[in-house]
């Protein structure tokens, strides 16, 4: 009989394990692949370290996964700033504009529309920090409609890099936090929900700096990005887990068992395993083939989460290249898009001595044969000379986040309609990206937990 169940080994399920068995719960870790990590990993490539796709840990200064390391981790890896956003023009590289000041002289896009997205980003930017509900507003919706088309591709890009959807699909909200316009504040310590009057001061000083951050923002605040890879990241959970944590890979879970309406254990192709709780981390969308007693509305909303597909492809090249020679990422906005990241940039054990590895991230809306090709014609187009470079082709078909932050998708909660049934992942949580955003389900699931006094 264990305290509690962790189906899934990616690093959602791994990070409340660990949690769990720090606060001395007996935890099993179930996980189907005979690897762990998800996509938190890297692996080895023709001597390239390659991540499961590029990845930007967000808000890490103060964020959740800052919290959850400095309470429970043994070892923290050493995280490297992450350094700014581009984007490549056909004239070379030009910072990503993140405040009003830096929109003057962005000079990728039209004058005009840069005034007019200036003002728009301020109306927007005023309406949610002062409390307006944006979630369900789209990034097209909050745009002048008389704008070049060079500025909707640019904006449509950036909505599909944050989100995995398009423009009229992606939330403005979504933008507002992935630019760091609105920033995490994370005080979970606090036990109390009431409001007092220091609190409401402090409410009314965030929005008033939320508001001057259109002057001083930048887009890379508080991001990082793990000297090593991301699997030094996962060394680091890894090695802190306790004594009282159990993994088992190669378990693939058929059942979530329940006992008088509440979940008990779970069952594998080999084996049952009784519990107090069961905390899941695979796809929420999937829960419905594991669980039988889940209400018809859950189930409905359930068939509402949205997903989206990327392509990843990792290119070693033989010598480091000066269109790589930066620190941070890229988007290339015209026709086909594409995220890039050189992160053998940040450490010298990613890449052979002399090489570098360069990742691009695509996102996928045809059939991945048809994306790989038009792909790989994007990356010959915008570096005619990259293919007399590249020793090492490596291709990544991915879901990125297990739930897009679309205006018509749903984000279920951590705690499910079934007592003692749980959920943590990229799909139980809508703030941030990637592993922040797994982060915040972590937190969210120790806090429901001990409401639900399952901890104390």
């Amino acid at each position: 009989m264990y305290d509690a169940i962790v189906v899934g080994g990616g690093i959602s399920g791994l990070l409340s394990a660990l949690a769990l068995g720090k606060h001395g719960k007996n935890v099993l870790v179930l996980e189907k692949q005979g690897h762990l990590g998800g996509n938190c990993n890297s692996y080895q490539v023709d001597g390239f370290w390659v991540d499961t796709g590029p990845h930007a840990i967000t808000h890490l200064q103060k964020g959740p996964l800052r919290v959850l390391m400095d309470k429970y981790f043994d070892y923290i890896p050493t995280f490297m700033d992450y350094g700014a956003y581009y984007v490549r023009t056909p004239r070379g590289i030009r910072p990503i504009p993140s405040n009003l000041r830096e929109f003057v002289t962005f000079d990728a896009l039209p004058r005009m529309d840069r005034l007019m997205l200036s003002q728009a980003l301020t109306k927007t930017l005023t309406l949610a920090t002062f409390g307006i509900d944006m979630s369900k507003e789209s990034v097209y919706s909050c745009l002048p409609h008389n704008l070049s088309d060079a500025t909707y591709d640019f904006v449509d890009t950036i909505s599909y890099f944050l989100s995995g959807k398009s423009m009229r699909e992606t939330s403005i909200h979504r933008v507002l936090y992935g630019s760091s316009f609105v920033r995490d504040s994370v005080m979970y310590e606090s036990e109390s929900r009431d409001q007092t009057i220091t609190d409401h001061l402090t409410g009314q000083l965030t929005n008033i700096t939320a508001l001057g951050r259109l002057v001083t923002n930048k887009t890379a605040y508080a991001q990082a990005y793990p000297r090593g890879g991301l699997r030094a990241v996962l060394g680091s959970v890894l090695h802190s887990l306790p004594d009282n944590v159990e993994i088992k890979t190669g378990a693939r879970v058929k059942e979530i068992l329940m006992d008088c309406g509440r979940a008990c254990g779970v069952s594998t192709d080999e084996e049952s395993y009784d519990a107090e709780t069961v905390v899941y981390s695979g796809f929420a969308k999937d829960l419905p083939a594991l669980v039988d007693c889940l209400p018809d509305d859950y189930l409905r909303d359930l068939g509402k989460i949205d997903q989206a597909k990327s392509l990843c492809i990792w290119l070693g090249l033989s010598q480091q290249l000066k269109e790589f020679d930066y620190i941070g990422s890229e988007v290339w906005f015209r026709e086909k898009a594409y995220w890039a990241m050189p992160i053998s940039n940040y450490s010298s054990t990613i890449a052979p001595k002399g090489k570098q590895l360069v990742g691009f991230m695509f996102v996928v809306k045809e059939t991945v044969k048809s994306e790989k090709k038009r792909a790989m014609d994007t990356i010959h187009q915008v570096f005619p000379t990259i293919e007399g470079q590249t020793e090492m082709v490596h291709y990544q078909v991915t879901i990125p986040e297990k739930a897009a932050v679309s205006i018509d998708g749903y984000i279920p909660d951590v705690r499910t309609p079934v007592p003692n049934l749980y959920l943590v992942g990229t799909d139980a949580a809508p703030q941030s990206m990637g592993i922040t955003r797994a982060a915040y389900s972590v937190i969210d699931l120790l806090k429901r937990m001990k409401e639900d006094k399952h901890l104390s």
